[in-house]
């Protein structure tokens, strides 16, 4: 997923004074209030043959990056990904802003005066102090990964142009083959292996990744 690396690096430059900076954070987090349903719509039209996309890198001498975004199997899974890092990072962002605003100034100022660069602040203690924050839209990711990787897909794609476009997923092929093809106990079965795979990966996820976040959390009284 490039939607973490992206978000952090995003909250960082918004946490930055510029002008219109207030502005700028409402358009990054507007995509992820839409719904899927106009999402999926409005980018299934700009991104046909014939769609704005096409005619705008046409307009502006672009012409020969012109391509069949949602059919051309080479394309099609990286306008799926382009489209839903637009469409969720803005959560990511809202969070990570808001961990920056936890941060003591007086930290930044410290290794300032020392001599360090903003990028080696970065590294050295904000990101440090944004782990526990970083932790939390993984989670979120994996638990809603699913959802996200069915409604878009399915409305942008259908269920025919998916699999031959190469951006089918086990949700979409669990209802192509499952209820749409009258299987219906071939489409629970493929509802149960996803059911399995998200749960170890939630467990895995919980065993590995939050347990320093929660090790602490947890207190006990003793008598």
């Amino acid at each position: 997923m490039i939607q973490g690396p992206a978000a952090v690096l995003l909250a960082l430059l918004l946490n930055r004074r510029m002008r219109g900076q207030t502005l700028i954070r409402v358009l990054v987090f507007i995509p992820y209030v839409i719904s899927e349903v106009v999402v999926g719509t409005g980018w299934s039209l700009m991104l046909q043959g014939n769609g704005a996309v096409n005619a705008l890198l046409q307009k502006i001498g672009l012409g020969w990056l012109q391509s069949d975004w949602l059919a051309d199997p080479d394309r099609a899974i990286w306008t799926l990904m382009g489209i839903l890092t637009w469409k969720y990072i803005g959560f990511a962002v809202i969070l990570f802003l808001a961990a920056l605003q936890g941060i003591p100034d007086e930290l930044m100022e410290a290794a300032a005066i020392d001599g360090a660069s903003y990028w080696q602040i970065q590294r050295r203690i904000t990101l440090p102090l944004l782990g526990p924050t970083i932790r939390i839209p993984g989670g979120i990711i994996g638990d809603r990964c699913h959802r996200r990787l069915f409604d878009l897909v399915y409305i942008i794609w259908g269920q025919y142009v998916a699999s031959t476009a190469g951006t089918s997923t086990m949700a979409t092929y669990m209802l192509g083959n499952g209820r749409n093809a009258g299987e219906y106990g071939y489409g629970n079965a493929v509802a149960v292996v996803l059911f399995f795979i998200s749960l170890i990966a939630a467990l895995i996820y919980q065993r590995f990744v939050l347990r320093r976040d929660t090790r602490g959390a947890i207190t006990g009284g003793s008598n």
